[in-house]
């Protein structure tokens, strides 16, 4: 798998919309592919491990006495199992499978929600959102300013029913 540099690839640069639309198709078939090829290591994995377990059942089963077994019961022969070096890599390199698969399915995602705010920032271009005013909003102060204004209306709410 090639390595993919989710957050670099997810910015959107607001000034280029139509590069940023020109990039979308190739960008979401990139990581939909990355997120295929994860997906067919975790299967990869997964598949390995169901091997693995079954070559050790056989060999717990065939000489329970090597393995320190006096007696044969299922619980017995599934607790030796894991118990064993083999199933343990086998199930590491599994869980590390699903991880990358998790986070190339999130990717997936993330790059469908990208379209969903390109498309959002070309209707607030189309209404002219960003023709003014000509001196650059702080949004971050201003969602403090709200945030602020909001905690001051929710405290008294809350001073008048505690009354």
């Amino acid at each position: 798998m090639v390595a993919m540099n989710y957050e670099e690839d997810i910015r959107i640069d607001e000034s280029a919309l139509d590069v940023e639309w020109l990039d979308q198709p190739s960008l979401m078939m990139k990581y939909a592919r990355n997120a295929a090829e994860a997906r067919l290591e975790l299967d990869r994995a997964k598949e390995a491990l169901e091997l693995t377990k079954a070559e050790l059942d056989r060999e717990v089963r065939s000489n329970p006495e090597a393995f320190g077994m006096e007696k044969l019961t299922e619980s017995a022969v599934q607790n030796t199992i894991i118990l064993q070096e083999a199933y343990i890599g086998a199930n590491d390199n599994f869980i590390q499978a699903k991880f990358k698969a998790d986070i190339a399915q999130g990717a997936v995602r993330a790059f469908d929600a990208r379209k969903d705010a390109l498309e959002n920032l070309g209707r607030l271009l189309g209404l002219q959102y960003f023709a003014g005013p000509k001196m650059p909003r702080d949004l971050l102060e201003e969602r403090e300013q709200r945030n602020k204004e909001l905690n001051v209306k929710v405290g008294n709410k809350m001073s008048r029913r505690t009354k």
